[in-house]
């Protein structure tokens, strides 16, 4: 099915099961501990041994020498696979470095061997034993320092994005700001590790494993052994988290296949939590500098937004300047994006990449202009909205209730209340505050199939390799099936995550919910249009409800139409350009109160509030689960997150949970997520878009502006430690 103009009236548009906040049909798998994670498929691979990953110790170099032998002969080894071992390998077209190292070194703990043994003990002790030599060369780790050689990116869609006369308007703005800001190296950390069991039979492969997108990784797979890619099958039914760290090929795959060839057995490898850091990928820090140049009256006159980041030889730079070219208007307008070579660990896609740091830095130069206007923060957003692109004003967004998101979301949290004076507002020992940020991620969708059957007990399953990371695909796809047949839930069978299945959107930028359902629709579209035929009656006039199907005054149990065996029908949802016609975006508004400990200048977030603006919301319930998520992940980036690079060495320190620091339950109080009733006929018959990396967009500045607003200090480097406050606070 193609989806070439926007979506009329459709069996969507019932809600009798979409729209509805549903259970998720996975949570008593997940809660009993049945449902199998990529390291749990004991019965289809049975016998597995154990692998254990040894990573190098260089962060850029080479390997000399690599003495294995203590560790081949230590208890219960079976092999050791090196890059001398394995064979000639590729690289995929996802993967920056190569995933196995030698001779070349390429960053901290690039894996160099596995370790495959009787058990995990076993494998772990001789990983111990094995020597390796090297030849150390000096590197690059620090952006700062690296700034000024940094490189525009070769992508084309990261080029210098010039509007109208950016240096003539700002230099003639009666109000100026020009600041920059810092965010840090981060890590996904999500709970269950990188993860993978491998099986041979003969010369085709079955991978279990922890991976958003099967497609693509079965790929590169493929590519990097050099084999068919029918002769590989991945499947990755239940994913502990991933946040874009589980998008591509990682290490722990690739050794663990390599481990089962040469051991003649499955093997199974998880990666140890510091190669999850340090061998995987992070998102890459940013510098990023703001010129914002207004009227008087407030109206933005001139907007730069220009950013660093840095990443190995041939990497990508961290997109932190999108959401700056259309979430304002401004007639003067220049972004642009520099790209350093760094020998860290490959830096990639985090939740919301680009626009999650880039709002960090943007919302809170709205802040600071605001307060050079004398305006009110909300007043002056509402000011410089717009309903086009600001670059092609022929194109205009295909829904934005931008504005209604930041006066509903001031109405709820009491914004009339808040002190406009920093440092005013106390309760006890405590400096109170309240900030707000805009919330914007753009709305993208991707090619997504499924398959649909029907049974004769009148059980509909859907087939598709789309994955769950956590974010309640399995319910959001059987409602969407359930909706188009007319059948209860409890009818619906799911199977995702199989590479033998149709290929989806799979998880990731945010179009993972609204594609795959899209895709579904699709199949079942052709469903209904088979079993209308199989009952005799007119297709374009049936309705499916109730598990009858009923047109021209003539009804039947939709089971009957599977009668005489199965019916089984495939589609694929593909987009046509409405995407080029119309700008498709999420819009939110992030408000938050934190209280500022006036004497250590510790920071307690009190409240938070979300409001989003995000198409049709096809469940409530797990939607609302995303945002929280991320409203979280948006508090640690704030206050705590920051993966801190050894400038001598080239790795992360804090390489686990222990020196890592992410939220836990008793620093997020109380969170409150409201969902506008948006439709956009645009996006897809789905009417939906996506919203869990919107819930991470602008917290970060929501909190720094709150702290400003309780404290008069104004920090412009992530994360907002007590260290970076404690010498501005205000007399007690």
């Amino acid at each position: 099915m193609k989806f070439t103009t926007p979506a009329t009236t459709n069996p969507i548009d019932q809600l009798k099961v979409i729209g509805h906040a549903t259970d998720r049909i996975d949570g008593p798998f997940k809660t009993t501990g049945t449902a199998p994670y990529a390291y749990e498929h004991h019965a289809e691979a049975p016998n597995a041994a154990y692998g254990y990953v040894v990573g190098a110790g260089i962060a850029k170099g080479r390997l000399t020498a690599l003495d294995v032998s203590a560790a081949q002969r230590a208890p219960g080894v079976l092999v050791v696979v090196t890059a001398d071992t394995a064979g000639k390998l590729g690289k995929g077209k996802f993967n920056t470095a190569n995933l196995l190292g030698g001779p070349e070194i390429q960053h901290y703990h690039q894996a160099i061997a596995l370790v495959v043994a009787e058990t995990f003990e076993q494998a772990r002790a001789a990983a111990q034993l094995v020597k390796p030599s090297y030849s150390k060369q000096s590197g690059s780790y620090d952006l700062a320092k690296a700034r000024e050689t940094a490189k525009p990116p070769k992508d084309k869609d990261a080029a210098d994005k010039k509007v109208g006369d950016f240096t003539g308007a700002y230099a003639g703005a009666p109000v100026r700001l020009d600041a920059t800001y810092t965010t840090p190296d981060q890590s996904h950390c999500m709970m269950e590790p990188h993860a993978s069991i491998a099986s041979w039979s003969g010369d085709k492969l079955t991978l279990w494993t922890s991976n958003q997108m099967i497609n693509w990784s079965k790929g590169d797979l493929a590519t990097t052994l050099g084999i068919p890619k029918d002769n590989v099958r991945l499947i990755s039914p239940y994913i502990g988290g991933g946040f874009g760290g589980k998008l591509f090929l990682r290490a722990e795959a690739l050794l663990a296949v390599l481990g089962a060839k040469a051991a003649g057995r499955p093997v199974k490898v998880a990666l140890q939590r510091p190669l999850m850091i340090n061998n995987t990928t992070h998102r890459p820090a940013t510098i990023q500098r703001i010129r914002l140049g207004a009227t008087r009256e407030g109206k933005l006159s001139a907007i730069a937004h220009e950013s660093w980041s840095g990443d190995l030889p041939d990497g990508k730079p961290e997109t932190a300047v999108q959401q700056t070219q259309l979430l304002y208007a401004g007639p003067n307008r220049l972004t642009r994006m520099r790209l350093a070579v760094l020998d860290l660990p490959e830096g990639n896609a985090m939740r919301a990449p680009g626009e999650a740091p880039g709002l960090m830095a943007l919302e809170i130069a709205i802040d600071e202009m605001a307060e050079k206007l004398k305006m009110d923060p909300i007043t002056f957003r509402i000011v410089n909205d717009t309903t086009v692109d600001p670059a092609k004003r022929e194109r205009k967004f295909s829904a934005r209730r931008f504005v209604d998101c930041l006066r509903l979301g001031a109405q709820r949290f009491g914004w009339d209340k808040r002190n406009p004076q920093p440092g005013k507002m106390r309760d006890g020992r405590w400096l109170v505050g309240i900030g707000v940020a805009s919330a914007f991620r753009n709305n993208l969708v991707q090619k997504s199939g499924a398959r649909v059957r029907l049974d004769g007990k009148g059980i509909v399953t859907v087939e598709t390799d789309m994955t769950d990371i956590g974010t309640g695909s399995y319910t959001i796809i059987a409602q969407t099936a359930a909706e188009m047949l007319g059948v209860p839930l409890s009818q619906v069978v799911v199977r995702l995550g199989d590479s033998d299945f149709p290929v989806s959107a799979g998880s990731g930028g945010q179009w993972g919910g609204n594609s795959s359902t899209a895709g579904v629709y699709a199949a079942c579209v052709k469903l209904r249009e088979l079993a209308a035929q199989k009952l005799g009656l007119d297709p374009t006039l049936a309705e499916f409800s109730s598990g009858t199907v009923r047109a021209d005054g003539r009804s039947f149990p939709l089971v009957q139409a599977a009668a005489n065996g199965e019916l089984v029908c495939e589609d694929t949802m593909e987009y046509g350009d409405l995407d080029k016609k119309f700008q498709q975006s999420t819009f939110g508004a992030h408000f938050v109160e934190v209280g500022v400990d006036a004497y250590t200048g510790e920071t307690r977030v009190r409240r938070m509030l979300a409001v989003c603006a995000a198409g049709r919301i096809l469940n409530p319930k797990s939607a609302r689960s995303q945002v929280i998520g991320a409203m979280t992940m948006g508090v640690g980036a704030a206050l705590m997150e920051d993966l801190v690079i050894d400038h001598r060495h080239g790795f992360f320190v804090n390489h686990d949970l222990a020196g890592y620091e992410v939220p836990v339950h008793a620093d997020i109080p109380h969170q409150e997520v409201i969902f506008l009733d948006e439709t956009d006929p645009v996006s897809s018959p789905m009417k939906a878009k996506g919203v869990g990396e919107l819930g991470i967009c602008g917290v970060g500045a929501a909190v720094a502006n709150a702290i400003y607003n309780a404290t008069g200090v104004r920090v412009r480097d992530y994360p907002i430690t007590l260290d970076k406050l404690i010498a501005k606070m205000p007399p007690v």
